[in-house]
């Protein structure tokens, strides 16, 4: 039993794949994956769920594969939201305390967070992450922890992450009908995040773009804090899409072309450079340039990485203090383009490098979980892990809280004081999913 509270499972729903990972912490503190199942997501348009039975028989295959490869059997799972809806703003808002003779403690924070949740949101829309950034007590500004100080008045500013909540359900109904038990609900940007990037990039300032099927990904990290998050509604699909219509084949041999032959760079390619395509059914073959092929590609990466430059822009770091030092990091299966990197380089003139979520794996995996096509999952199995941590923790507490001596009583109170702002901090997601979960059994 105790072995099974080890394993955690990450469901990434993707636009082009679905893939179910199955890991768990090694004696090293590595993350072990046991087993992936991946399967072709047919129900997924642009990051959103927009048929519901596709999904779920996607879903249950790529679980199959994942328990035949792990012979484990698969009943929670943490799983991503991403998709077109999701935005965010930045928003600031005070508390006054009505005691300044005390010092602010967690409780305060919660106040303000939960004032910061009645924000008004378009119809539809519903809060899922809000991330205090930095707080000002009195008017003192940068304070990164005010637990502990004296102060009447509280302020902060947040980042606010907002998703459509009929979407983040329709994906909590997929997971339930294929069987399965909604363990957490993580946003798929943070999920590559943790799972590519170090901790000294995240403090020195870098930007991850997650290049998936359907959409792009932007998380900006500086000072170890998530600043910004955006989703751009295209990904290496509308690529292959562009290929289909600029060279009149089918889609098959399209996305074929895009991985073997593609590239973001058009002026690698020598003009004589061709690739022949079987005709449909006794038609002629078509001949394609190279050079046409890298074009066509490199016209719509411009377009993605233009659009990404944007919200770096609107994070601001063209200013000093919050220049991205590490540059960009780039994953997900789009990153794998020839010649991406340069191009990016040249774009944005940041410094780049593709991201494989090896950064936490133990050393002896499989090297194609090392892809950048994993990252979600990966990153996604690692927070159901760091759950299933804190789930432990909190037991651990009651216990040492619940014995009489009242040794152990101080000693635990000083963990506590310790221990308690990691637990609140990181459960705005788990809210949700209380949420989901409620709203879920509710409609059955």
């Amino acid at each position: 039993m105790d072995k099974h509270h080890q394993i955690s499972v990450g469901l990434d729903i993707g636009t082009t794949k679905i893939v179910a990972m199955i890991g768990r912490k090694n004696e090293y503190g590595k993350v072990e994956i046991l087993g992936v199942g991946k399967s072709k997501s047919l129900g997924v348009h642009r990051g959103v769920v927009n048929n519901i039975t596709q999904t779920i028989q996607s879903i249950q295959q790529a679980v199959q594969e994942a328990e035949a490869a792990a012979s484990e059997k698969i009943e929670d799972v943490t799983v991503g939201i991403a998709g077109q809806h999701i935005r965010s703003l930045q928003h600031s808002d005070y508390i006054t305390r009505p005691n300044s003779e005390l010092v602010i403690d967690e409780t305060d924070i919660d106040r303000l967070i939960n004032q910061v949740h009645k924000l008004v949101m378009l119809p539809g829309e519903e809060i899922i992450h809000v991330l205090p950034q930095e707080f000002k007590v009195d008017g003192q500004a940068e304070i990164k922890e005010p637990i502990g100080m004296y102060g009447g008045r509280l302020e902060a500013n947040f980042h606010v992450v907002v998703g459509q909540v009929s979407s983040i359900r329709n994906i909590g109904r997929c997971v339930k009908s294929s069987g399965l038990e909604l363990e957490g609900i993580t946003l798929e940007p943070l999920a590559s995040a943790n799972a590519v990037l170090s901790q000294e990039e995240k403090e020195a300032g870098v930007a991850l773009i997650d290049i998936g099927g359907g959409t792009t990904d932007l998380a900006v990290f500086k000072d170890g804090i998530i600043r910004h998050t955006a989703v751009i509604p295209f990904g290496g699909n509308v690529i292959t899409e562009d290929i289909k219509e600029g060279c009149s084949i089918i889609e098959k041999q399209a996305e074929l072309l895009k991985i073997k032959f593609g590239s973001a760079w058009p002026g690698e390619n020598k003009d004589n450079e061709i690739v022949s395509i079987p005709g449909l059914r006794g038609r002629e073959p078509k001949e394609i340039t190279l050079k046409n092929l890298s074009k066509i590609i490199h016209a719509r990466v411009v377009e993605i990485i233009e659009q990404v430059y944007v919200e770096i822009k609107n994070y601001g770091h063209e200013e000093q203090k919050k220049k991205l030092i590490a540059g960009i990091v780039l994953t997900g299966g789009g990153s794998q383009l020839k010649h991406l990197k340069q191009l990016v380089e040249y774009i944005t003139g940041m410094d780049t490098r593709i991201g494989y979520p090896n950064e936490h794996i133990a050393g002896d995996s499989d090297d194609e979980i090392a892809s950048p096509l994993f990252a979600t999952a990966v990153g996604l199995v690692m927070d159901g892990l760091k759950k299933q941590d804190r789930k432990r923790a909190e037991r651990l507490h009651e216990e040492v809280l619940n014995t009489p001596e009242s040794n152990t009583g101080q000693e635990a109170e000083q963990e506590q004081v310790i221990e308690e702002p990691k637990k609140e901090r990181r459960s705005f997601l788990d809210k949700l999913t209380e949420r989901v979960k409620e709203f879920l059994d509710n409609a059955e």
